[in-house]
């Protein structure tokens, strides 16, 4: 998959088969993006580059640039039919994202073949008409449904997501300091933490962020996803071996607006924003699979498949029901070359890119839940550790604005000296909010207004904390 980029741009005759392998040559020595390696070799400027990057893709004039083979494309036609009864054109493209050109040709096509006829006619404009079809198509659709019930978009072919996937690549972003200062500035962090995590995200690579539990360390990874820049297109699904795999998933998948231009995209492909997804202890590595339904017959793609060109976080790592090892096993292949591969229920197998930034969150000591040769392949390891007394006020005083409550010095001198103190509590960034919840729940209970006071927080403090 990495040669992809380097393979494209020989095709576009911006770069030449040598100048690909000596860029590879000081990619291996030196690290960092083939892009930019090319650029330092002085083999291609910054606004080829970027132009590649922006690739979207284009509309499919004829059936044979969609991809897909005539077959399947008129099997799925009339499994749409079926489902429609009566449908015109307009109604076909709508739900199979193919232009008139080949929605028409895929429609005469079956018409001559008596699976398809029009019901009604009566104007000269092809559009009006009403198709449905011929008992021969009814019977030629139930034998489909049998083999597969997928009624979508028109999937495209596994090669043109690959490329698309690749010249989208999560390594392309860039992210500057500004941004990420806006992002964090809700967040009491410092400035030594913005220093890591800024170049941490813009280099698109593997984040490891580690520390007691209750410090941010969700919140940061959140976080990161809001930083992330642009837009990317999704299709719908995805063709391989013969098999669909639904894609899109409204869920996970945000959506964006268009940029207005004069370019016309493929229908197949959702413009949305950079995906986020996020996994805790639930996680299971039979979620890096493909899912087949063995009802519908088609495959709903797996995790990784779902956060390419985004983000992935694995929350709480470590505490997921299966050994860790057996988990870093899965993931030391896809992290280091970026690739994966995944496997229908024929056997056959098949590979995808693994491009996304991956951000794992544990509370337990790295050394002990993970190998060395494990954290050589992440490239960023980031403590989140307890904030200090300064940074601890900074935040119980902004829970305290954000709730509209008066924060007094006094009361925080007594929550500290003698309730921490005393009790010999370690300060965490997550204890002013929930504390703050407790005395807004009794204050609701007893139908007064919240007041920050030594009694109320001492409250607070019975209810939250386990006594040893």
């Amino acid at each position: 998959m990495k040669k992809l980029l380097g393979e494209k741009l020989i095709k576009e005759d911006l770069i030449s088969e040598e100048q690909l392998q000596k860029g590879l040559v000081r990619q291996r020595l030196h690290g960092g993006r083939i892009g930019y390696n090319l650029s330092v070799l002085g083999f291609i400027d910054q606004k080829h580059l970027s132009q590649h990057f922006r690739s979207h893709p284009p509309v499919p004039e004829t059936i044979e640039e969609t991809g897909l083979n005539r077959s399947f494309l008129e099997d799925l036609v009339l499994r749409h039919g079926s489902s429609l009864g009566h449908f015109r054109l307009a109604e076909l493209m709508e739900h199979i994202k193919l232009p008139l050109k080949v929605v028409d040709e895929l429609i005469e096509s079956l018409r001559k073949k008596h699976l398809l006829e029009v019901q009604g006619a009566r104007e000269y404009n092809k559009g009006a008409w009403v198709f449905t079809l011929t008992d021969k198509g009814r019977s030629r659709s139930a034998d489909l449904f049998k083999i597969s019930r997928y009624v979508g978009p028109a999937p495209v072919p596994l090669d043109q997501y690959n490329r698309l996937v690749e010249a989208q690549t999560i390594e392309s972003i860039h992210v500057d300091e500004s941004k990420v200062n806006q992002a964090f500035s809700p967040m009491i962090v410092t400035d030594r933490f913005l220093d890591r995590i800024g170049p941490a995200i813009s280099s698109g690579r593997a984040i490891f962020l580690y520390g007691p539990p209750g410090n941010g360390k969700t919140a940061i990874a959140e976080t990161v996803g809001q930083v992330l820049p642009g837009t990317v297109y999704i299709p719908h699904a995805v063709y391989v071996g013969g098999e669909v795999v639904s894609l899109f998933d409204p869920v996970t998948h945000e959506k964006a607006e268009p940029e207005k231009s004069g370019d016309q995209v493929d229908g197949r492909w959702i413009l949305c924003r950079r995906p986020v997804i996020m996994v805790g202890g639930e996680f299971t590595l039979k979620m890096l699979d493909l899912d087949f339904n063995p009802i519908a017959k088609f495959y709903e793609a797996s995790l990784q498949m779902k956060a390419n060109n985004g983000l992935f976080i694995v929350d709480d790592f470590g505490r997921q029901q299966i050994d860790p090892q057996n988990m870093l096993n899965r993931w030391i292949v896809p992290l280091e070359r970026r690739t994966d591969f995944l496997s229908l229920h024929t056997g056959m197998k098949f590979e995808i890119p693994f491009d996304q930034m991956v951000i794992f969150a544990t509370n337990l000591e790295p050394k002990e839940l993970v190998s060395e040769a494990f954290l050589r392949r992440i490239r960023y390891k980031i403590k989140i550790g307890y904030p200090t007394r300064n940074e601890y006020e900074k935040i119980f005083r902004q829970v305290c604005e954000a709730n509209g409550m008066t924060f007094s010095s006094e009361v925080f001198t007594f929550l500290v000296e003698e309730l921490y103190n005393r009790h010999e509590v370690q300060l965490s960034a997550c204890h002013p909010r929930d504390l703050i919840d407790q005395v807004l729940d009794d204050a609701h209970y007893h139908n007064k207004p919240p007041e920050l006071t030594c009694e109320a927080l001492t409250r607070a403090w019975g209810s939250y904390f386990v006594e040893m």
